[in-house]
């Protein structure tokens, strides 16, 4: 199974960016993973919230395919523990094709995008900045990886 990774924008903190980085190589080592990023809108100062949304729904849907299984980050969505969630991406290995995780704007995601995806998942009650949600959960990939090899990273 081949799984994504989208985000909408560039990730523009340094630490944030080294600390993905790191992750995304040692994901690498357990499974094929792709990180991939749409360019921010321009000119959103003349769009209202629901355009955004929708032009960003818009350049995430050109990435998928009809057989993608399309999980949100959302904070609707529903909330593992890590030996859960890796439960659920060891399952996701059997049935899926392709997994793709998409991480949207600051606005969330447009219409086209809730009806196109299978499910949604939430890291968290709290909120967290879009620079920082993508470093935590390319380590909870990571940490699910070790969780499903049955290797010591993960501690209960």
């Amino acid at each position: 199974m081949k799984t994504l990774l989208i985000l909408v924008g560039k990730t523009t903190d340094k630490h944030f960016q080294a600390g993905i980085a790191d992750y995304v190589e040692r994901i690498g080592h357990y499974m094929p993973f792709e990180l991939v990023t749409i360019p921010e809108l321009k000119n959103t100062k003349n769009l209202t919230e629901e355009q955004q949304k929708t032009a960003e729904g818009d350049l995430i849907l050109r990435q998928l395919q009809p057989s993608d299984t399309v999980v949100l980050l959302d904070e609707h969505g529903r909330e593992y523990r890590s030996l859960e969630f890796a439960r659920w991406m060891e399952q996701k290995r059997n049935t899926a094709r392709r997994l793709v995780f998409v991480i949207g704007g600051p606005y969330g995601f447009s219409k086209e995008a809730y009806a196109r995806a299978n499910e949604q998942l939430s890291l968290s009650k709290m909120t967290f900045s879009h620079q920082m949600i993508r470093l935590v959960f390319t380590e909870q990939i990571y940490r699910a990886c070790t969780i499903i090899k049955g290797e010591p990273y993960h501690h209960e």
